[in-house]
């Protein structure tokens, strides 16, 4: 059964022994603010367990159109760019409608309330129960589709949740919760099921928070996922971006480069499966570069790599004033004055090393592509091991190749859990409607990563899933069929 409160030692309660009044009257006497939110969630969430999947579902869809409807949508994605100051309007638009027109079409027909699979051969009936109450952390590089991809999500569970976003996209996250809790008021639901915490959201709020729900489900700051394996609270975080894209000779060039272009200018390189470097077979080097540079790339020469250096990093952090602006905007940052700069789509940068010492082979988070070279393709592999064992192992590695079994071989050896194979990786790595990932804004990087998922955040991790179990004929086996081979090998 759902715990009360985190906070009580005491039995808690069934279903139908909640006084939802009472639960909420002391909760407003309790010590925090966090702990009436979670309170009033838990209220909410009893009310909903029991709706059914055809109420549930046409919920979802209602929620969603709340946010991806046209003038909401460019109206939110106006709001987040000025208050965030990251990325640009136009991409946040088409995140916004095609992540969750996606994400619809995934949970279109799936069955997530009562029972879900029969399996009369092994006696096996499964059923699907809610978490509870679901606490999620977002980042303000997606403050609109990462937490209605996280609240739709726990709703098709029947669950509560309660969003925690980045102090710099509160404003716009608070915007949504009040446009889907108007939704949940017309269609008769309680409006607690989805909030915020309240303004100002803090640190400390954030970490009350993962101590009381049930789930927490975060996407952002890794300080924030390493937070929440501290809690004691079930949770599933997801690692950091730094994605590296091989080009190896085979590669068909004007389509790898209209691609990486495509895919890490996207909303100025806010997603953390943006390109952060390509590793390109010495073979074709010179050839890709080219192909990029048509594409709207520019090499930058030495003395403006260090100078785009010293401007990017302050003591060694990423500067905020340059994350997730245009590649022009950088230019004219560090005082880049040529002709064909102003349409510039992405700057590059040679590089040679990894570590703390060679900056650019991290994570950059704005249009700036590190490009390496690899005598063949075996070397490009090893450059991109080195790359992740500095930031970002676990999440994803690219692939432009023509060779059907190199995929295999990156997959097989290389720490990522995904291999994107001739395909904009921004796009690919969330769920594409042109491949079979699921689609999400939280991708599991697995222990390299050090999380506790290696897929795509999806409904299934928003669902408890109780089976039911009954005899079948026994299924026995001898120890001659399991030791036989051995013995005859090794003896008894």
């Amino acid at each position: 059964m759902l715990r009360r409160m985190k906070l009580t030692q005491k039995t808690p309660k069934t279903p139908l022994q909640w006084d939802l009044p009472g639960v909420i009257k002391k909760a407003k006497m309790s010590q925090t603010t966090v702990e009436t939110v979670v309170a009033q969630a838990r209220a909410a969430q009893v009310q909903f367990e029991t709706a059914s999947q055809a109420v549930v579902d046409e919920l979802i869809v209602g929620l969603a159109w709340a946010i991806i409807a046209p003038e909401t949508n460019r109206s939110l994605a106006k709001q987040a760019v000025l208050e965030t100051g990251l990325g640009n309007v136009e991409d946040k638009i088409i995140k916004n409608h095609r992540k969750t027109l996606g994400l619809l079409r995934d949970l279109k027909n799936v069955f997530t309330c009562g029972i879900i699979r029969e399996l009369p051969e092994k006696g096996l009936v499964e059923i699907a129960r809610p978490v509870g109450v679901v606490g999620g952390v977002t980042p303000s590089t997606n403050p609109i589709a990462t937490p209605l991809n996280k609240t739709i999500n726990a709703i098709k569970g029947r669950n509560a949740i309660i969003l925690a976003p980045s102090p710099k996209g509160e404003a716009v996250c608070q915007r949504v919760v009040d446009l889907l809790q108007k939704v949940l008021r017309n269609m008769g639901h309680p409006e607690n099921l989805i909030q915020k915490l309240p303004t100002p959201v803090s640190k400390e709020a954030t970490h009350e928070l993962m101590q009381l729900v049930d789930l927490i489900v975060v996407t952002g700051s890794q300080n924030n996922v390493r937070a929440s394996y501290r809690s004691g609270t079930p949770a599933i975080g997801v690692g950091a971006g730094n994605v590296s894209t091989i080009i190896d000779e085979t590669a068909d060039l004007v389509s790898a480069a209209k691609k990486i272009t495509v895919s890490k200018a996207f909303d100025n390189a806010t997603s953390c499966s943006s390109e952060n470097s390509v590793v390109i077979v010495d073979e074709v080097y010179e050839k890709a570069v080219t192909a990029l540079e048509k594409e709207g790339g520019t090499m930058l020469s030495q003395e403006e790599t260090q100078d785009l250096q010293n401007a990017l990093w302050i003591q060694g952090r990423l500067n905020p004033d340059l994350i997730a602006k245009s590649a022009p905007e950088i230019a004219e940052a560090i005082g880049l004055k040529r002709v064909e700069i102003n349409n510039v789509k992405m700057l590059m940068v040679e590089e040679t090393g990894t570590g703390f010492e060679f900056p650019f082979s991290g994570e950059k988070l704005c249009p700036v592509l590190t490009v390496y070279h690899a005598s063949n393709f075996e070397t490009a592999c090893e450059q991109v091991r080195e790359i992740y064992d500095f930031q970002g192992k676990g999440h994803s590695v690219g692939l432009h190749s023509t060779d059907e079994s190199r995929p295999l071989q990156i997959g097989l050896s290389l720490p990522a859990c995904r291999v994107i194979v001739n395909q904009a990786h921004c796009f690919a790595t969330g769920g594409s409607f042109d491949n079979g990932l699921p689609f999400s804004l939280s991708m599991g990087c697995g222990t390299w990563g050090g999380n506790s998922i290696s897929e795509n955040l999806n409904y299934r991790h928003y669902l408890n899933i109780v089976r039911i179990v009954r005899p079948i004929p026994p299924l026995e086996t001898s120890d001659e069929d399991i030791f036989g081979e051995y013995w005859t090998k090794h003896g008894r």
